[in-house]
C-alpha cells in the first residue's frame, strides 16, 4: 500500500514539475516577443537615433565656413552713385549695361545657403565625374555614401546616359536645393530655390 502511494506521489510531483518548466517556458517567449514587439513599435528616435541627424550633422559641418542665415539682400534699387567726371572712360551708348538679377538662387537665398551650395557642388560633382554609367540606383548609393538621405533625394531618374536628380538642403530656415544631371565627366550639380516651407518642389534654377 505505502508503495503504490510513493509511486503515486511521484507522478503527481513529476506532472507539477512538467506543467511548471512549460508555463515558464511559455511565459519567457511570451516576455521576449512583448520586448520585440515594444522595440518595433518604439520611435525611430527612440530606438536608434533620429534617422536624420546624421544628415543635419552633415550639412552643419560643411557650411561651418559659411555666414549665419540672415535673409538674402535685396537687389539695389536706388539711383546709381554718380562717380567724378573722367575718373573712367564713357562707355560708347550703344553698351549694353549689365542688368542685376530680381530672382533667382543669388536673389533668394541667403548667404549661408549660397556658400554652402558651392561646397555641396563640389563634392557631389565629384563623387559622379568618375561613374560609368550613371544609373539612378548607382547616383543613390553615392549620395547616400555622401551623407544625403532617401527622404531628401527626389525626381531620380535616368534620361539616356543622364541621370538627374533634386536633393533638398533645406535647413535652418534657408531654401536651397540642388539640381544634378550625373552623366560622367559632363556631370553638371548647379543651385536651385525651394519653397520656404511645405513639401519639396524645384524652384528656379540658377541662369
Amino acid at each position: 500500500m505505502s508503495s503504490t502511494f510513493a509511486r503515486a506521489s511521484r507522478r503527481l510531483l513529476l506532472n507539477f514539475a512538467i506543467t511548471t518548466l512549460a508555463a515558464l517556458t511559455l511565459g519567457a517567449c511570451g516576455a521576449e516577443k512583448t520586448n520585440a514587439d515594444s522595440e518595433q513599435n518604439k520611435p525611430a528616435d527612440a530606438v536608434g537615433g533620429r534617422p536624420d541627424a546624421a544628415f543635419t550633422a552633415m550639412l552643419d559641418k560643411i557650411a561651418q565656413s559659411c555666414p549665419p542665415s540672415a535673409p538674402p539682400e535685396p537687389p539695389p534699387t536706388g539711383p546709381a552713385e554718380t562717380l567724378p567726371s573722367g575718373s573712367v572712360e564713357t562707355p560708347p551708348s550703344d553698351a549694353i549695361e549689365p542688368i542685376a538679377p530680381t530672382a533667382g538662387p543669388e536673389v533668394e537665398l541667403n548667404a549661408r545657403d549660397l556658400c554652402a551650395s558651392n561646397l555641396h557642388e563640389e563634392r557631389i560633382a565629384q563623387a559622379l565625374w568618375d561613374v560609368v554609367e550613371p544609373t539612378p540606383t548607382k547616383v543613390r548609393a553615392i549620395l547616400n555614401d555622401l551623407g544625403y538621405i532617401d527622404e531628401r533625394i527626389h525626381d531620380l531618374r535616368q534620361s539616356g546616359a543622364t541621370t538627374r536628380f533634386f536633393l533638398d538642403l533645406r535647413d535652418k530656415g534657408g531654401r536651397l536645393c540642388l539640381e544634378g544631371s550625373a552623366a560622367g565627366e559632363k556631370t553638371v550639380v548647379d543651385k536651385c530655390v525651394a519653397p520656404a516651407t511645405g513639401p519639396f518642389t524645384a524652384g528656379e534654377r540658377k541662369q
